[in-house]
């Protein structure tokens, strides 16, 4: 199995086994934050299998957009939305989430029909670079940035908050985990601009298991008598 498949893969199986916890414990708590990191780590599966698929059997139009719409646009803003719910007041999470779903909406009805062009690719890694309808790839980095802040600035505040109090260290630790899980695609993505082969994959299965270890780092107190998230 080549390193192209290999690594998404893996990426792919930690993916799965971090939204089946997650969902697990949102059915024993019934909070909406956890339905959407469920979610989100289900696209986040969603795009790494299709990285590996794409690695093992090559071009596939479905595929493709599967992996662009949600690997690519849709999967930290998902999560994000999580974080949003955690963290807002309950009505201004509801006004976002209305806004991400029509957006989601939208992404998926541009992306489902816009025309592909997969010579353009320039890697032996899966690129948005395949679409060359006009007004399909500037949706995503609204979505990645709304991701971004929602995600790592939400890990950050709760960690700092956590910190500050000198409470519940176990999520404080949890949080910086998650904020820096968060981050590692991203850096995956730049430094696979500059040629570095596989970096993308490299950054989302670091980033896939941060983000598990920091899942599990702040759901697991340090001491018997500190209250579980």
């Amino acid at each position: 199995m080549s390193i192209n498949v290999l690594l998404p893969f893996t990426s792919f199986v930690v993916s799965i086994i971090f939204a089946v916890l997650v969902f697990r414990r949102y059915l024993q708590r019934r909070r909406p934050h956890l339905l959407l990191w469920g979610i989100g780590m289900v696209f986040y599966a969603i795009g790494s299998f299709s990285e590996a698929y794409f690695g093992a059997f090559g071009w596939n139009d479905l595929i493709f957009r599967l992996w662009y719409l949600f690997g690519a646009l849709l999967v930290a803003a998902w999560l994000g939305q999580g974080s949003v719910y955690l963290l807002a007041k309950r009505k201004w999470a509801n006004t976002f989430m209305a806004i991400l779903l029509l957006a989601s909406l939208y992404g998926a009805i541009r992306i489902f029909t816009a025309e592909l062009d997969p010579s353009l690719m320039t890697s032996g890694e899966l690129s948005g670079h395949a679409i060359i309808t006009p007004g399909v790839r500037i949706l995503t980095p609204f979505f990645n940035l709304y991701g971004t802040i929602t995600l790592v600035g939400g890990a950050a505040y709760s960690a700092w908050i956590f910190w500050r109090k000198r409470v519940l260290l176990h999520r404080a630790i949890g949080n910086i985990l998650i904020a820096v899980g968060a981050l590692a695609p991203a850096f995956g993505g730049a430094f696979s601009r500059f040629g570095l082969a596989n970096a993308l994959y490299i950054g989302e299965l670091l980033g896939a298991v941060l983000m598990f270890a920091g899942f599990i780092r702040a759901t697991t107190p340090m001491k018997n008598n500190e209250p579980t998230a």
